[in-house]
């Protein structure tokens, strides 16, 4: 069995609560059910974990510990996205597939968050479907894995 994990960034903890109209009703646990019911429906044959950290550090720790636990990445790095060098450096230093997500799209957002960093780190980036999102990179990473 493949083994995925799935890192969620600053303030998505507060999915569910924070701008609804922006980001919708669906709470992180919510997604995160999604997530496994969507691999079951799939029957892909792949195991997650789930981390979410509103520290940039606690993310990079979790980047590079994942390349010895798992066999592919996908990350929401929400608002670190268009901060974070860390994060970047972080992902090009591990050698599995990673996938970007987010569940706006970035590009009629503000301009400030029209650039990710941390998009040349990986395979892919999805964006703007929602949770949908969330789904459309497991179907990504289970062809990449």
């Amino acid at each position: 069995m493949k083994k995925i994990i799935l890192i969620d960034g600053p303030n998505l903890n507060l999915l569910g609560k924070r701008e609804p109209e922006i980001y919708g009703f669906e709470t992180l646990d919510d997604i995160h059910k999604l997530v496994k019911s969507h691999i079951n429906e799939k029957k892909y044959d792949i195991e997650t974990s789930f981390f979410q950290s509103n520290s940039e550090g606690e993310i990079v720790d979790c980047i590079q510990s994942s390349s010895q636990t798992s066999d592919g990445l996908i990350i929401n790095a929400a608002g670190f996205s268009h901060t974070s060098v860390a994060l970047l450096d972080a992902l090009l230093a591990i050698q599995i597939p990673k996938i970007e997500i987010h569940l706006t799209n970035l590009f009629k957002r503000e301009d400030f968050r029209h650039h990710s960093f941390i998009s040349k780190g990986v395979n892919g980036v999805i964006c703007g479907f929602g949770a949908n999102s969330y789904l459309l990179a497991v179907d990504g990473i289970n062809k990449l894995i």
